[in-house]
């Protein structure tokens, strides 16, 4: 049977992993809970990797903690490729400890907006690139709007978790469930997302249109040959 503690620490590691996708630390389990020192941790984790709650993976690095089953004693499969079978609140979490880096999160529109389902493609390994990556997502663009800025269709574009821009950055926007990636400008009713392409025009968003920005792009990764379109 797990203590409160042991069920308080597995539900902390399910909803660290969900919010930022990748897994918590030992310390930053031990900062949650206020452990004196990570043996408290480590005594927790034991007590929910002999119940089949969590394993390790990746032996030596940092985030290496999996939950692997909810709290009813349900294999939750988390390397499964059957996702459909986990509940809602931990399907996005599912896909993510194969290896640790910036999760990919889909496609974004290059062009009219489409749907930026947070199905999770894959990992990219850039610690070298963007050695603090805890705000960093990623996303394939589609389309050919942003070509003159250099973003082509089956781009990765890096993105910086932010809700807010400055005139000329290239941003993801968010129109209603659909996303797009432009260059942003305000002026004084409106904000106006730009393509980098005379084929297409500008997006006007004024009050009351259901828009946010999600992130602002920070880099962009061309993979080459039949790697290119995943």
């Amino acid at each position: 049977m797990l203590t409160d503690k042991a069920r308080a620490v597995y539900q902390f590691i399910v909803r660290y992993t969900h919010e930022h996708g990748y897994p918590p630390t030992i310390r930053e389990v031990g900062t949650e809970f206020g452990f004196k020192s990570t043996n408290g941790t480590r005594y927790h984790l034991t007590q929910l990797a002999k119940a089949g709650y969590v394993k390790e993976r990746a032996k030596g690095k940092s985030r290496a903690i999996v939950p692997v089953a909810d709290l009813h004693g349900k294999d939750m499969d988390f390397v499964s490729e059957r996702p459909e079978r986990l509940g809602h609140g931990l399907r996005r979490a599912a896909l993510l400890p194969k290896s640790e880096g910036i999760p990919i999160l889909g496609r974004v529109a290059a062009g009219v907006p489409l749907l930026a389902e947070e199905n999770i493609e894959g990992h990219m390994a850039l610690d070298d690139l963007f050695p603090s990556n805890r705000d960093l997502f990623a996303l394939r663009v589609h389309g050919q709007s942003m070509r003159d800025r250099g973003i082509l269709d089956g781009d990765l574009v890096v993105v910086r978790k932010q809700e807010h821009a400055r005139d000329g950055d290239d941003v993801v926007a968010v129109l209603g469930e659909d996303a797009t990636v432009k260059t942003f400008r305000r002026t004084e009713d409106a904000v106006e997302l730009i393509p980098a392409n005379p084929d297409f025009e500008t997006l006007r968003v004024t009050e009351g249109d259901d828009f946010r920005v999600a992130g602002v792009v920070v880099g962009l990764i061309r993979p080459m040959g039949p790697a290119r379109r995943g």
